[in-house]
């Protein structure tokens, strides 16, 4: 699974981007402490820095040189300033790619994608893997033990959360708000056919159970 590190000050927007990006299938590791970055993105081994220029203490310009000289982690560097003279100037410190705010997210996630497969990461990035099962998010399948199944876009979006959250118990309003981050609409009643559905495409690959109720609580991914 790829790594995403965001470092963004603003606590609201900071916390849209991980449940953004976990949706898509990356582990995300938000930084909240803006002392030790460098340290923070080398021991998380991230695949990729969203990094705002806006920061407290020190701007993302000159944490950009500090990255780029003692890493090689790609950087895509995002701001609320539009102006020519900042993109240039990022992109002269060695920063792979720019965006400003406020994002489109259909173009922010297809720059984070691109940047990662120039970065040299797998061909398909958007994989999840947990439990022996296998994800993809690009194909929409999902297999296990040589079989493939084809998944509903609801059903995808629903297995690779639980897939993500692996041992959690995620809650069905989680669930619920977690699909409507990705721009799906999805109420109770078609999270209960969907999980169905979905229990009923693992268990003909052969790994039944794989998905729990856990009740008056959610549902919980056992193969962590």
């Amino acid at each position: 699974m790829q790594k995403i590190t965001i470092v963004e000050d603003d606590p609201a927007m900071r916390e849209e981007l991980v449940l953004l990006l976990e949706n898509e299938g990356y582990q995300v590791q938000a930084v909240t402490e803006f002392t030790e970055v460098v340290a923070q993105v080398r021991s998380f081994g991230a695949n990729l820095v969203l990094l705002d220029l806006g920061l407290p203490g020190r701007d993302g310009f000159s944490l950009c040189a500090d990255l780029r000289k003692t890493c090689g982690v790609p950087i895509i560097l995002v701001t609320s300033r539009n102006s020519t003279m900042d993109e240039l100037r990022a992109l002269s410190l060695g920063g792979d790619d720019y965006i400003t705010k406020p994002y489109n997210i259909p173009i922010l996630l297809a720059r984070v994608k691109a940047v990662l497969r120039r970065g040299g990461g797998p061909a398909e990035p958007d994989v999840v893997e947990a439990g022996g099962l296998r994800l993809s998010l690009t194909r929409g399948t999902v297999s296990a033990d040589g079989r493939t199944a084809e998944l509903s876009r609801n059903e995808l979006r629903i297995l690779a959360h639980l897939m993500t959250h692996a041992g959690e118990i995620v809650s069905r309003a989680d669930l619920i708000e977690a699909l409507w981050d990705s721009q799906i609409y999805i109420d109770d009643n078609t999270l209960s056919v969907n999980v169905t559905r979905l229990r009923g495409k693992l268990e003909a690959l052969g790994v039944p159970g794989m998905i729990r109720t856990r009740r008056g609580m959610g549902y919980q991914y056992d193969g962590a």
